[in-house]
């Protein structure tokens, strides 16, 4: 160990050997594929084996990203575009604190961003920390996005493009497939592998833990914002294809297979904008091949493994596409009785008073934040602990509170603001834009990051299992008390009144 960083350690893949780096005393592999290109034939379809290579493979950098169009986010925080090509996306990283047989933990990252952007390789996900912190091996992995990730296309193009509509998913399982035969020469154990994700990251690993294909692939899930109740029905995909190649020109197959990729992402924009982003069209399908009914329907049946699940939620997470305008622009009271009617009907006068009265000086966007953030995060995630710990698994709550001073406290405890927390990234080039430069701040990333490594260690972080009567809630922020059944009050309504 403490090598420089010109050493090339060397380790076998099924596909052949690939050469890394070793860093900050941690063996770093980047660029990994574990499938074959995407492309032409391989387009829309479940992803295959990637082809055996006879001399060593550089894995020093990662790969160009998945095909899709720029983050509002990420360009409202001025980063730079990322570089994409359909053709060697389907890439994961590896880092280890050893090339050994020690049998470490292993975490399986699955990045975020609407189902549309994102990729493993973000700085943010850097897994050195997790691997010198927790002696665990990190692996970081993209899959195909939007369009190319979640198009439903066997009502249109027959059989062959069965389970089209989950090409995303299944690259996801392809990657812990990958883990599951080749992590061992990496030093980790194929038997103790964590997935864990964050918003659409986390609807994955909550679609994953209902999904047939993936039992066995891990054996512990985290649940950062997000949930197993974000799918679209095979109607609602299937016309969202049809949209996609209406806009793109394409009306056989020999076509979908040669489109270029800037004209598919420019019919996904106006797709994207018609439905507007928050509605999110590009998701996993239950579409009678890969998802035959509802990831939560499964879970809550008990059709799925029983694997430790950690689950949770920011406390303000709308804040972030408000302040941003991701979609969602000037709220007015109106709109606030619209939604609240559209979840509670003829109770929404008793529902709208229990939020009035728990904030008295909410504004009129703050109410609406409030509502919006329990139904799209809070509420499913529950929904999804209360399925595990019915069926006595072993699920584990927590609530990330720690209020973000950027834009003049705007955000407030903001959808992913936990992120630089969880990977101790707090110094993270960039960072600070959204979580200022307080000294509680290591603190509190020191606590969230140490949990996360228990979790993936033994399944347990350190708290009280959730159940039924006690609802016990981790809360993370300068103070970390052990909360029972948090916002009560309003968990109830939806539990008596809505649907979610």
């Amino acid at each position: 160990m403490g090598e420089s960083d010109s050493v090339e350690p060397i380790v076998d893949t099924t596909a052949g050997k690939v050469s890394g780096l070793l860093r900050e005393d941690i063996y770093q592999f980047f660029g990994i594929p574990f499938a074959a290109p995407p492309v032409g034939p391989n387009r829309f379809r479940a992803p295959k084996p990637v082809a055996t290579f006879e001399h060593v493979r550089p894995a020093t950098k990662p790969s160009p990203v998945a095909p899709q169009l720029e983050s509002p986010l990420e360009q409202s925080l001025g980063a730079p575009p990322l570089e994409f090509d359909e053709a060697t996306c389907l890439t994961l990283n590896v880092y280890s604190p050893g090339l050994d047989d020690a049998e470490r933990p292993v975490m399986v990252w699955i990045h975020g961003g609407a189902f549309v952007n994102g990729a493993g390789s973000s700085p943010i996900y850097d897994g050195t920390r997790f691997a010198q912190h927790g002696d665990v091996v990190v692996v970081t992995i993209n899959y195909r996005l939007g369009a190319f990730g979640f198009l439903c296309l066997e009502d249109i193009f027959g059989k062959e493009f069965a389970g089209s509509g989950n090409a995303g998913l299944l690259d996801q399982i392809a990657a812990l497939e990958w883990v599951r035969d080749n992590i061992a020469n990496f030093g980790g154990d194929p038997n103790q592998v964590t997935i864990f994700g964050e918003s659409a990251g986390a609807m994955s690993v909550g679609t994953l833990l209902g999904t047939p294909k993936a039992q066995g692939l891990f054996h512990r899930a985290i649940v950062q914002s997000g949930s197993a109740s974000f799918t679209s029905s095979r109607e609602e995909a299937t016309e969202t294809a049809r949209r996609v190649l209406e806009g793109a020109g394409i009306t056989t197959v020999a076509e979908l297979e040669a489109a270029p990729v800037d004209a598919i992402l420019e019919s996904q924009k106006d797709v994207l904008a018609r439905y507007g982003r928050a509605k999110m069209p590009f998701m996993p399908v239950v579409d009678g091949t890969v998802l035959t009914e509802s990831p939560l329907a499964a879970i809550a049946a008990g059709k799925t493994g029983d694997v430790p699940v950690m689950v949770g939620t920011t406390a303000d997470e709308m804040t972030l596409f408000h302040v941003f305008d991701l979609g969602v622009g000037e709220i007015d009271f109106d709109e606030v009785i619209a939604l609240m009617r559209s979840v509670f009907g003829d109770k929404t006068e008793d529902a709208l008073a229990t939020y009035q009265a728990n904030r008295p000086e909410a504004s009129t966007s703050e109410l609406y934040t409030a509502i919006a953030t329990d139904r799209v995060f809070r509420i499913p995630a529950i929904r999804l602990a209360e399925a595990e710990a019915k069926n006595n698994h072993p699920v584990f709550m927590y609530l990330f509170t720690w209020p973000s001073p950027a834009f003049d406290g705007a955000l407030r405890s903001c959808h992913a603001l936990e992120l630089p927390f969880m990977w101790d990234a707090l110094d993270r080039p960039g960072l600070s834009v959204i979580t200022g430069d307080g000294p509680e701040r290591q603190d509190i990333a020191d606590a969230m990051h140490a949990a996360w490594i228990a979790f993936a260690r033994t399944g347990n972080p350190g708290w009280d299992v959730y159940d039924l009567d006690r609802r016990a809630t981790q809360q993370f922020d300068v103070e970390r008390p052990l909360l029972l059944d948090p916002m009560g009050d309003e968990r109830e309504l939806w539990t008596t009144n809505a649907e979610v």
